[in-house]
């Protein structure tokens, strides 16, 4: 009766400890809303799978960093593919430190359609500024065959809401001579306002 009663007390103090553990385990990703000039984005953020990468946007998003910057890139790779870019724009007063940089060999993420990853120069230089990508990009992807850079770019996320609006600044008017080098033609003109970065109160 005894070792009965203790058995029951052990597993009555253990169930609460072990749901809450499946609570947290299935807990929803946060996600972020973009309010810009041409409608409403919602990125889904993988803290688990990206946390140094995911935790430096929320930062910008809870600081407000991103409050007023804009995407000012559009890269069309073909028919319906490319990327959008937006973010600080290296702007002094918005820019955090760099951050250590999460290849996707690493997170086990890709530059599916939607997904959207840091910008950046050498490894290990990602600020505040994000492209999502429109369409499969895999060539951004870590370590792939024919990559565009063999450490490829941070995925920490992707567009669950509003991927017609991405597709819309893809198609966006460019400037013929705004940017430098591979980039020029590619400057949005007039750029897109993000006049509000926030978390998402409903999933």
């Amino acid at each position: 009766m005894i070792r009965r009663a203790i058995l029951g007390l052990a597993v009555a103090l253990v169930w609460p400890a072990l749901a809450m553990a499946q609570d947290a385990a299935v807990a929803p990703l946060p996600r972020v809303a973009l309010e810009t000039s041409a409608g409403r984005i919602v990125i889904e953020v993988e803290t688990g799978k990206a946390p140094i990468t995911a935790a430096n946007f929320l930062r910008y998003v809870d600081e407000h960093r991103l409050d007023g910057t804009t995407f000012y890139r559009a890269m069309q790779a073909g028919p319906g593919t490319g990327l959008v870019q937006g973010g600080v724009n290296n702007d002094p007063d918005r820019i955090l430190p760099p951050i250590a940089h999460e290849p996707t060999t690493q997170t086990g993420l890709s530059h599916i359609d939607g997904a959207v990853a840091m910008a950046r120069y050498a490894p290990g230089t990602a600020t505040g500024d994000f492209f999502v990508s429109v369409g499969p990009t895999p060539s951004y992807d870590a370590g792939r065959p024919f990559s565009v850079d063999p450490d490829g770019f941070a995925v920490f996320g992707r567009v669950v809401e509003g991927m017609e609006i991405v597709r819309a600044i893809l198609a966006a008017p460019t400037s013929p001579t705004e940017g430098e080098g591979f980039m020029r033609g590619q400057m949005l003109d007039p750029k897109i306002v993000i006049s509000r970065a926030a978390r998402a109160t409903e999933p």
